[in-house]
């Protein structure tokens, strides 16, 4: 083993100190009169590691560390500039005022330091260890268990100390951004609480893969052949080429896209005064709404009395929801194709042709959402207009509130009416939704649509004796049908299972409430029929390896422990199995 040399042990104690020390800061209560010392020693770190960063800089000889070591250089020297800046033009220079006034900068500084290195840490595991689908699993564990450790600090929440359980619980269902809920998100967990829910529903939405080759592109760190397929798989690219630049595409689309949506709510609430913070509101609400995850900071979530019949304000959440819901793929491949065939409009000579460049993917992917937005719109309007839905007066509320229950059941999870209340059939109906699901590569859970696409599609094509699915010129190959059946048996298998442990440990419950709750949790949706907070700890267990295995998916764990990497150069005699 490579023995670690005195500058880079001296490097890993100040990692070790920053990180204990923010921990502190966030997480434990500090007496009035240390508070003054605690940002003392906060900017005296700031200082060290300013120093150590210009210094390794000048010892560096590889180009990415050196650039790493001026990023980090570059964030906490503007932060001195800036602590100098607010210093001069502070009306009274008392140590403790001033301190206080820099504290979000000195804060914020330590967190994105501590982040970067994260997702170096990250990357340096990806490069010594070749399985995608291990590290893809691990990273998402990993992410759960310092989830669940952050939410059991003490300023966390608002009712003291919670056990691992329910903290496991809330991370796990953040990072698999499901929704589901034992803890009252908005009275339960602090403003530091909610945070950590936040950065976990941004992180599971994103994927860490994903997060980390952001910075790997960023730094043009020569990232290796191993991150190339890592990233390749998990953003479901075709190529090699520009996989990285991709994924960058994907963190900055996905964070412009937030931003605008944070903006849009903030403008289409009614009443500002309603809420304690609302431009965190804001950003809360369009995180979760974007990353499909149903986490709601407003008390009884979007059911509130000011959130159910604001319509603008749904809406926005709608747009998002859906955005998340497509898939970076469909959004990136619909852009390109509208970009082109706009600037052909304009174009006489030289036109481009737009032959395959909307792919058959994107087609089945659009298709079937519409169908399926299309659906349950008018399914909703018929079954519930009377009941839940009834409480919406204007022909505007009723399109938004039917247009809701139609697009937050595919994995979104958020709930503008009591889901208790909804009739047998339309009960039927949200767990068809849930369990097909959004689109791949995409924020959403459950099978996918273009699973339910194929499958349906293959019915009809054997009803016709036909040996494959042909939609237009193209033909599904085998290798995709295969997937998309597994998928299905492992869902339902994995659903079966949930339902039959949840009977056993909660058989006082009914059937259709533990069947909804293992859909929902299986599916990553958060909808429920007011069951989690009362589960015992074995259901709660069940749910949280339920809402593991739907957010990373089976087939990839099995894939990650029973793929062999060689090729298998024979092929045995066939013969046909009797199905009907």
């Amino acid at each position: 083993m490579k023995k670690l040399s005195p500058q880079r042990l001296f490097f890993l104690i100040i990692d070790f100190i920053v990180i204990s020390f923010l921990i502190f800061d966030f997480g434990f209560f500090v007496y009035e009169k240390f508070r003054t010392h605690k940002l003392i020693i906060i900017s005296a770190l700031i200082l060290i590691l300013l120093g150590t960063n210009i210094y390794r800089y000048f010892i560096q000889k590889d180009k990415t560390r050196k650039l790493i070591s001026l990023t980090y250089v570059s964030i906490f020297a503007s932060v001195v500039l800036l602590s100098i800046f607010v210093y001069i033009f502070a009306s009274h220079h008392v140590l403790e005022h001033y301190l206080y006034k820099i504290k979000p900068f000195l804060e914020g500084s330590l967190l994105l330091y501590l982040v970067l290195r994260l997702t170096i840490l990250i990357r340096y595991l990806y490069s010594v260890y070749f399985n995608p689908a291990i590290l893809f699993v691990g990273s998402f564990f990993i992410f759960d268990l310092l989830g669940a450790f952050l939410l059991m600090l003490p300023k966390a929440t608002t009712v003291g100390e919670i056990n691992f359980i329910d903290a496991f619980f809330t991370s796990t269902s953040a990072v698999c951004v499901t929704g589901l809920a034992v803890m009252d998100t908005s009275t339960d967990f602090t403003l530091f609480g909610q945070g950590v829910i936040l950065f976990l529903i941004q992180l599971g939405g994103l994927g860490i893969l994903t997060f980390t080759s952001f910075f790997a592109y960023f730094f043009k760190g020569g990232s290796s052949f191993k991150e190339t397929l890592y990233v390749k798989d998990y953003v479901a690219s075709e190529t090699l080429k520009d996989t990285l630049k991709f994924a960058m595409n994907i963190v900055l689309f996905t964070f412009s896209l937030e931003g605008i949506g944070a903006i849009f709510i903030y403008f289409s609430i009614d009443d500002l005064s309603n809420l304690e913070h609302p431009i965190f509101f804001s950003i809360f609400h369009s995180i979760s709404a974007f990353c499909n995850a149903g986490f709601s900071n407003a008390p009884d979530g979007l059911f509130n009395e000011n959130l159910r019949f604001d319509y603008p304000f749904q809406w926005v959440i709608m747009f998002l929801i859906i955005f998340g819901g497509l898939g970076y793929n469909i959004v990136f491949n619909f852009y390109n194709y509208i970009k082109l065939y706009i600037l052909n409009l304009f174009t006489k000579e030289h036109k481009k042709y737009l032959v395959r460049l909307l792919t058959l993917n994107s087609k089945i992917v659009m298709a079937t959402t519409l169908l399926l937005l299309l659906a349950g719109f008018t399914f909703f309007h018929f079954s519930e207009g009377t009941n839940t839905l009834g409480e919406h007066h204007t022909a505007f509320g009723k399109i938004t509130a039917t247009a809701f229950q139609a697009v937050t059941p595919r994995t979104a999870g958020f709930n503008t009416i009591d889901y208790s209340h909804l009739t047998m059939p339309s009960l039927l109906f949200v767990i068809l939704l849930m369990w097909i699901g959004g689109s791949p590569a995409s924020t959403a859970g459950g099978i996918k649509t273009t699973t339910f696409a194929l499958a349906t599609l293959n019915i009809f094509a054997i009803a016709r004796n036909k040996k494959r699915i042909e939609i237009g010129t193209r033909c599904i190959s085998n290798a995709t049908l295969n997937r998309a059946f597994a998928i299905v048996s492992i869902s339902l298998i994995t659903i079966g299972i949930a339902i039959l442990l949840l009977l056993f440990f909660e058989p006082e419950r009914d059937l259709i409430s533990v069947a909804f709750e293992s859909f929902s949790a299986y599916s990553t949706v958060g909808l429920s029929l007011n069951l989690t907070p009362y589960l015992s700890y074995p259901s709660k267990t069940v749910i949280i390896v339920v809402m593991f295995i739907g957010r990373i998916g089976m087939l990839n764990i099995l894939i990650g422990f029973l793929r062999q990497m060689n090729n298998q150069f024979y092929e045995y005699p066939k013969e046909n199995i009797l199905i009907n």
